[in-house]
């Protein structure tokens, strides 16, 4: 080959994508064998300091590490700073911006919040490449936290490497996007691009308070927008969009051979199926998504009140009005959130509508509340029915909240906050929790026919010995029939599009670690209080044959996750797991691939 040859042939392969080149490079060496154990901290092949430095400096000097605000209350759990560490725990915004803090402080028995040894602070995609690449290469446990809102610990882990993507929060609106290699098959549309790192709150103040338009999103403002995404994703209004899941329209991923790759459904089909639904943290680490917009309805409203019985009878009267009441006029696209079963007879409505006005609403409820009223000696109302419309573009506009209704909202007090920042109230006792016991469990429509109404009814006046709360904007039926088509094209459990609701029981404490005296988790209640959960859940499922369980919320001890969290879709899961990530750098509790490892990610099986 003359030397004009040589420069062609070199210039031709300079042009390839990275992606290829990396993989060219791969190929030639010999194939890697597989990783048997991750090192810690003390073990010989532990990076050295001059490794880390390398990372320092390859990552623009955003390399941190990471010490939990937690950590000196050890010695001095009395102190002025106690009672400021624990006041800001009630914040999420303060949680999710500490690289050493998730929003669950743990889960008694199972596992309890603890900081990375180091945290890439990622800004930039190649910052992702460089965590990835360095792990993979020293043979680290990785650990990827957005939000950090995961019931499961999956968002940290002692002895690993963070990559920490909260400053990756830019949100771009496009008025007509298409997909990259796609531009033959799809029709330009509405959306919006962000940045793995961004809340749900980010998004909705682009999207809808400052560009008047919706994207399907988390009901809590404080969940990371990547994670929901890849956990499937609902919202109070998921009766009339479906998953958040379903409206991704593009993904930016870095995989485990530090390739970044675009993921959509021309380009790598598969990895974009498994993204939508397949659970954080085991495929990649997913760097930016794409979601379509919609028209944003003039109004959204909310319907609230608790009605309590004076007897059993009574009590099984009325959860059986209920259900025929919700199977007739509220079983559709217009009506989300929950009602709640508690001890005591009570029923707690808190339910939200979209597509109708107030004076809509209002007749729909009417014949239930006549219903009750008329039967003063066997029920009362604790909290009258209310109704209230809000135009919809307010939703989420903190200025607005202030005014309207300031008690419904909690802000941000930070005093270099955005003056957006605000959670739900009812969201409130989330920050920071930990728990004591966790299920979910989808249950199917079949269950509002007449036949086997009163078998859900005995189901649910068993189980209401402990709180139960049926989540109707987290099963799928009675969705319109292109929001079930869409459904069907992603990972989540096929059981979800025949569930009317997602039944979950919970308890927890107040935030707390263990080792911090007066806020370590009281373990003799957790463990009495798992016991109750477990038991009204064992009620409910005697009506149920597999139900199948949101990964995102769902029972950290959950022995079939497989099945429970993917149904028939996890062989599809694991085949892409293997294609992208063969040798299992990502790993998080109960996630794809997860069997293949101890419990903790650092040992082959």
């Amino acid at each position: 080959m003359n030397r004009r040859q040589f420069l062609k042939s070199a210039a031709a392969i300079l042009l390839l994508p990275i992606g290829w080149r990396q993989k060219s490079a791969l190929a030639q060496g010999a194939p890697p064998r597989p990783v048997a154990r991750r090192v810690r901290p003390g073990d010989p092949a532990w990076p050295s300091a001059e490794s880390w430095d390398r990372l320092n400096r390859e990552v623009g000097g955003r390399l941190i590490k990471v010490q939990s605000p937690l950590a000196a209350l050890q010695h001095a759990p009395t102190s002025a700073l106690s009672s400021e560490v624990f006041q800001a725990l009630k914040n999420p915004y303060y949680i999710s911006d500490q690289p050493g803090l998730t929003q669950t402080s743990g889960w008694v028995g199972a596992w309890t919040s603890a900081p990375s040894v180091f945290a890439v602070a990622a800004t930039t995609t190649e910052d992702v490449v460089a965590a990835v690449n360095f792990a993979r290469e020293r043979n680290l446990r990785l650990v990827i936290k957005g939000g950090g809102h995961s019931f499961q610990g999956r968002s940290n882990s002692v002895d690993s490497l963070l990559i920490w993507t909260r400053a990756m929060n830019r949100i771009v609106l496009h008025d007509a996007f298409v997909a990259q290699g796609c531009a033959e098959k799809q029709t330009p549309q509405p959306a919006v691009t962000i940045g793995a790192g961004a809340l749900w709150m980010d998004a909705y103040d682009a999207v809808t308070t400052k560009a008047g338009r919706y994207v399907q999103g988390g009901g809590c403002t404080t969940v990371g927008v990547a994670g929901l995404i890849q956990s499937g994703g609902f919202s109070t209004f998921s009766k009339n969009y479906g998953l958040a899941a379903a409206g991704l329209l593009e993904a930016e991923i870095v995989t485990a051979d530090g390739m970044v790759r675009i993921a959509n459904a021309c380009t790598n089909p598969d990895l974009f199926w498994g993204i939508k639904g397949g659970g954080g943290g085991s495929l990649g680490v997913v760097t930016r998504v794409t979601l379509r917009t919609r028209e944003l309805p003039p109004y959204f409203g909310s319907v609230w009140g608790t009605i309590k019985a004076k007897s059993d009878a009574a009590y099984r009267r009325l959860i059986a009005r209920f259900f025929g009441f919700y199977h007739d006029h509220l079983f559709n696209r217009h009506w989300g959130e929950r009602i709640v079963f508690s001890p005591g007879h009570r029923i707690s409505v808190s339910l939200v509508f979209q597509g109708l006005n107030r004076q809509q609403a209002e007749r729909i409820w009417k014949p239930f509340v006549d219903w009750v009223s008329a039967s003063p000696q066997d029920f009362t109302f604790e909290v009258p029915v209310g109704f209230a419309e809000i135009p919809a573009r307010r939703w989420w506009d903190a200025a607005f909240w202030r005014k309207f209704s300031p008690g419904s909202v909690v802000v941000d007090d930070r005093p270099d906050a955005p003056k957006g920042n605000f959670f739900w109230r009812g969201d409130g006792g989330q920050v920071g929790w930990v728990l004591h016991g966790f299920r979910s469990a989808w249950l199917p429509a079949a269950l509002l026919k007449k036949g086997r109404r009163s078998d859900l009814v005995d189901a649910l006046v068993a189980g209401s010995r402990w709180e139960v709360a049926l989540q109707f904007d987290k099963g799928l039926a009675g969705t319109p029939a292109e929001v079930l088509a869409e459904a069907k094209d992603t990972a989540m459990n096929p059981a979800v599009l025949d569930a009317f609701a997602l039944a979950i029981i919970a308890g927890e404490g107040p935030p707390g670690l263990p080792g911090i005296p007066g806020h370590e988790p009281d373990v003799k209640a957790a463990r009495r209080r798992a016991r109750a959960i477990n038991a009204a859940m064992d009620e409910l499922l005697k009506v149920v044959r597999n139900p199948g369980s949101y990964v995102g919320e769902s029972d950290f001890f959950e022995r079939s996750w497989q099945q429970s969290f993917w149904g028939s879709n996890y062989p599809r899961l694991a085949a892409v797991k293997k294609r992208y990530d063969p040798d299992g750098l990502f790993f998080v509790h109960h996630g794809v691939g997860s069997e293949e490892w101890s419990a903790d990610g650092f040992r082959r099986s």
